[in-house]
């Protein structure tokens, strides 16, 4: 029996893309992940994270990564669709792996709207499978949590090519006082909100207004 596990990292930032990830493993080698201290991503030092990451990769059937760029984030925030995109990407994902069972975290706080949501998306043959949308999923659930892994580490690797170019952008989260003072000079002083930033994002939208009122001011 194949099962399935699909999570996602970097949702709630404010810098860069979001990544969903699924792998597929055998029900027979799931022991393996608790064996190499598989858990839930946010549990876990960035070090231990990279290396699980490639130990994973050695035990599970296959991954599939789906990285979703700020630009879609944004338009789907605006339309009030983000669940919506994520469903549906998450969808593509069981699509592509083609499980017995599938174990998904639930970014919807009704389950079974959010079930629905993933079961209108799948191919005919896969409608009829088992998919299990729970809460927490990346705690409770092993083989999510070993997808959560591999979404945070490629997630993490697309953070440090933006912080190749600009140094002080923190972690991406609105939380981080560098990050936010980070798009606040962009935006105010360089008059730039750069592509990799979410402008459908509270704190940056009130950094923009912000910035248009005082061009409206100077006017």
């Amino acid at each position: 029996m194949l099962i399935c596990g699909v999570d996602e990292a970097g949702r709630g930032s404010v810098i860069g893309p979001l990544i969903v990830a699924g792998i597929i493993i055998k029900k027979s080698n799931i022991k393996k992940l608790a064996e190499i201290g598989v858990r839930d991503s946010k549990l876990l030092s960035r070090k231990k994270r990279n290396v699980l990451f490639y130990e994973i990769l050695d035990i599970v059937e296959f991954t599939c990564i789906y990285k979703i760029e700020p630009a879609i984030i944004d338009n789907n925030v605006y339309l009030k669709n983000l669940n919506k995109l994520e469903g549906k990407v998450m969808a593509t994902i069981i699509n592509h792996l083609d499980a017995d069972v599938t174990y998904v975290d639930s970014c919807d706080v009704n389950i079974n709207r959010y079930t629905e949501l993933i079961r209108s998306h799948l191919k005919s043959s896969n409608k009829n499978k088992r998919i299990i949308v729970m809460h927490k999923a990346d705690i409770l659930n092993i083989v999510v949590s070993a997808a959560s892994i591999i979404a945070k580490v490629i997630r993490d690797k697309e953070i440090e090519i933006i912080q190749r170019e600009f140094e002080k952008i923190g972690s991406g989260y609105p939380s981080d006082k560098k990050t936010m003072e980070f798009i606040r000079t962009c935006i105010i002083d360089q008059n730039n909100c750069h592509s990799f930033i979410r402008k459908s994002w509270k704190p940056v939208k009130n950094i923009l207004n912000i910035k248009q009122q005082k061009i409206y001011d100077f006017i």
